[in-house]
């Protein structure tokens, strides 16, 4: 409570409507918080939600003792929000770039998103720089990390998720508390993405879940597949972009290659059994494209450090540390 009044405080010096949502929305999270075990004890706990509530413990456990993730309070409490995202991403590009806009925080840095409690107060924000000519997305996302400034719930809006995903992002915002770099969002969730991999793998081995391992390894492909395609249009985008072309010739040739790479990840999904019409659930645009590649533009170097530290780790742990400070 005394750092969140701390956090207010300074919301307040900045005299910034944004922190205020910010600091508001934090609040009521942090209200809304109860022990795991108070919740399974409780009477009018469904059998389903007391099944994945110890799913979280499970899997909380086996993050320190496997993974060597903080022993802390995070994820220990249980807040249920009452709506499918705790909070909407805006994400923004300029028209000829693939480069994200960024805002800067107190606590995390500059990153290439901005996030609000509310989807009016996000969809708000997006209609604005719009307006300025900015391509933009909104996201909604079900589970974030204060860094180990607040001990973080697990929330309601993670419960939708299959047990695989669940315990995958326990262990992917735990590993935000380990290694935190501001100013580089790509690093950062490329990082921790890789330690969800590599924690999702072990986890299932650990509980002998053979058909589980190779599904998620097939999804795994796929989805890296998928940035594979994301990751050539940007390069070709790129290119354009730096190109004498006038403006109408080109965003006309714009958007031809992001047609295209709608209809390439379609067929590649489709080819792989899954429903391709649904991939984009929005328009593609660089600011897409950007929400992307936010989580995995740099996980191919993480997942080759370890194996150069025969997948052990606590030398992960260090080498990226070293990395970091290089």
């Amino acid at each position: 409570m005394l750092r969140f009044v701390l956090i207010l405080v300074l919301s307040l010096l900045l005299s910034g409507c944004y922190y205020m949502q910010a600091a508001k929305g934090q609040l009521e999270l942090n209200r809304k918080r109860e022990p795991i075990e108070e919740v399974l004890q409780a009477e009018d706990t469904s059998p389903e939600l007391a099944a994945r509530l110890r799913l979280v413990q499970e899997a909380r456990q086996f993050s320190v003792d496997e993974l060597g993730l903080p022993d802390n309070k995070s994820y220990q409490t249980y807040a249920d929000i009452e709506r499918d995202f705790v909070i909407w991403n805006v994400i923004a590009a300029p028209e000829f770039s693939t480069q994200p806009r960024t805002w800067c925080f107190p606590v995390a840095g500059c990153v290439g998103y901005r996030g609000y409690f509310s989807q009016d107060d996000a969809q708000h924000e997006s209609e604005k720089l719009a307006a300025k000519g900015f391509d933009v997305v909104v996201g909604g996302v079900a589970a974030y990390s204060t860094l180990g400034k607040f001990n973080d719930p697990v929330i309601s809006s993670m419960m939708n998720w299959d047990d695989v995903e669940l315990v995958g992002v326990l262990f992917h915002e735990l590993a935000h508390q380990v290694l935190y770099v501001k100013g580089d969002t790509g690093f950062n969730e490329s990082f921790a993405t890789a330690v969800e991999e590599f924690g999702v793998l072990r986890w299932l081995e650990s509980r002998g879940q053979v058909d589980d391992i190779a599904a998620y390894r097939k999804s795994r492909q796929l989805r890296q597949d998928l940035m594979s395609l994301v990751a050539d249009a940007r390069v070709e985008l790129d290119d354009l972009y730096a190109s004498d072309l006038d403006d109408k010739a080109m965003r006309r040739q714009k958007e031809t290659r992001l047609q295209s790479l709608g209809e390439d990840a379609a067929g590649l999904l489709q080819r792989n059994g899954r429903d391709g019409s649904k991939w984009l659930n929005g328009e593609l645009n660089n600011a897409r494209l950007v929400s992307m590649t936010l989580y995995e533009g740099r996980l191919p170097e993480f997942r080759t450090l370890l194996d150069q530290c025969e997948q052990r780790i606590e030398c992960f742990y260090d080498e990226s540390r070293a990395l970091a400070r290089r």
